[in-house]
């Protein structure tokens, strides 16, 4: 791919010409601003998603006053009580919504929101996730982690050797599971317990373990 300047064109700056069997192509500047905008729009929503913290699951709608069943996945669902506002993600959109009233029924959390008053309103956003963003978050106890922050960070031995990425963290009620994929391809299933885990290191992006004999 050659610029116009080098070809001696009188096109404007930042214009690319582009030659396919023998063929002489031009791609205007505007296309490639065009996506460098995508490129950019996507960062500042990555950004965006990096502050934020999903704590639950619409997973149906409940009655027909615009209320609906929400699947916590924080571990406690009556943190749901403390919140004024949650972030509604639709994959398309992002919308604030402010919680006009909190119910809970077994495990899950029944939210009414301000201005949503019939189930026809809500009902579009079943399966949708809802966030807050950092700053109202729970405030975390002495070693205890955000899972979003825990995804994606690089699992090592004691002496340093890099086992695999951590994929997930699997809730199973006693203690959690991290689900690491390591360098070879197998899966490694490690109890989230002070005997395994040795030290977390999130600004790093790091975390040291110790793999219990049967493990792998």
């Amino acid at each position: 791919c050659l610029t116009a300047t080098a070809l001696g064109a009188s096109v404007r700056p930042g214009a690319h010409f582009l030659f396919y069997d023998g063929k002489q192509c031009f791609i205007s500047y505007e296309k490639r601003r065009l996506d460098d905008d995508a490129r950019s729009r996507e960062k500042k929503k990555e950004r965006q998603m990096e502050n934020r913290l999903k704590v639950g699951i619409i997973s149906s709608t409940h009655g027909v006053r615009g209320e609906v069943k929400v699947f916590p996945t924080t571990d406690d669902v009556r943190r749901f009580g403390r919140l004024k506002e949650v972030i509604l993600e639709t994959g398309r959109e992002s919308r604030i919504l402010e919680i006009e009233g909190v119910k809970f029924f077994k495990q899950f959390a029944i939210l009414k929101f301000k201005g949503i008053d019939s189930i026809n309103d809500i009902e579009k956003y079943r399966g949708c996730d809802l966030f807050v963003t950092r700053e109202n978050a729970v405030k975390l106890k002495e070693n205890e982690y955000f899972i979003a922050d825990l995804i994606g960070i690089s699992v090592e031995d004691e002496t340093g050797v890099l086992l695999g990425e951590l994929e997930d963290v699997i809730e199973t009620g006693a203690n959690d599971v991290y689900q690491i994929r390591m360098t070879d391809g197998r899966e490694l299933l490690l109890p989230a317990i002070r005997q395994c885990v040795l030290s977390v290191d999130i600004e790093a992006g790091r975390m040291r373990v110790h793999v219990l004999d049967g493990l792998l």
